[in-house]
């Protein structure tokens, strides 16, 4: 049987407010998107690593990495608030346009998350890839906060977020007895072409659940750069990541 065409696609804009130029910030000796590609390059079932990016120096040092930069991002998909959906209609639009090229999935490596297990990457690819009627995998982890317990102000009065059918007052349950949630950590998403050029959406109708059980760490701030850098080097050592109260993270 022919090996199935797996592109990993790793976008990656040269904009940020927060932490400013943060996909080329040096982390553990190397650009944040670095590792990302570093990942992409050492699965056993990716085949294919490409960087969408809007950023000349990104897009350069995304090659010297060993990524292929075949196209630049338009602007109009790389602003604080463009959608994953426009940036991967975007990409694979393209690839299928100009090269003829139809990945049977692709796996969504956010560079902002570089502390992952290439490990975990391929039993995310492999899980899909195993589910034909799937049409997508996403990675999930147990939250600190349950929704259940959760509230919103409407006209000055507080409104539960959700409520569990047939159960009253669910807010004031014990958490063991309501209902388990997941919250979606963007560790790695695994997603065939059709959720998206067909279907218009980035996990289709039917979603595979991943779950992930160490702490997922995702560079929004500065403050959160010596807690990756940690983690990087547990990875690289073959060691976990954080500790067992570390596991559940907030909504």
């Amino acid at each position: 049987m022919a090996r199935p065409d797996v592109l990993a696609l790793i976008p990656a804009r040269g904009g940020s407010k927060s932490v400013p130029r943060k996909n080329l910030l040096v982390l553990g000796g190397k650009p944040l998107i670095a590792h990302s590609i570093g990942q992409a390059l050492a699965s056993r079932h990716v085949t294919r690593t490409i960087v969408s990016t809007d950023d000349p120096e990104i897009a350069d040092v995304a090659r010297q990495w060993g990524a292929e930069v075949p196209f630049m991002r338009p602007a109009e998909f790389a602003g604080d608030l463009s959608l994953d959906l426009d940036v991967f209609r975007h990409a694979l639009g393209w690839l299928r346009d100009r090269e003829g090229y139809r990945p049977e999935a692709v796996v969504h490596l956010r560079p902002t998350g570089p502390a992952r297990r290439v490990a975990l990457v391929d039993e995310a690819i492999a899980q899909l890839l195993a589910r034909p009627e799937a049409d997508s995998l996403r990675s999930v982890s147990m939250p600190l906060q349950s929704p259940y317990k959760m509230w919103c102000i409407r006209e000055d009065w507080l409104e539960p977020l959700v409520e569990v059918p047939g159960v009253r007052e669910a807010h004031s349950r014990p958490r063991q007895s309501l209902p388990a949630v997941y919250w979606q950590n963007g560790y790695v998403d695994v997603l065939r072409p059709r959720a998206v050029l067909e279907q218009g959406t980035m996990a289709g109708t039917r979603v595979l659940p991943f779950i992930v059980r160490e702490p997922v760490l995702e560079l929004d701030y500065p403050d959160m750069i010596p807690a990756i850098e940690e983690a990087l080097a547990a990875i690289a050592r073959g060691e976990p990541v954080g500790s067992a109260e570390d596991l559940r993270h907030p909504v």
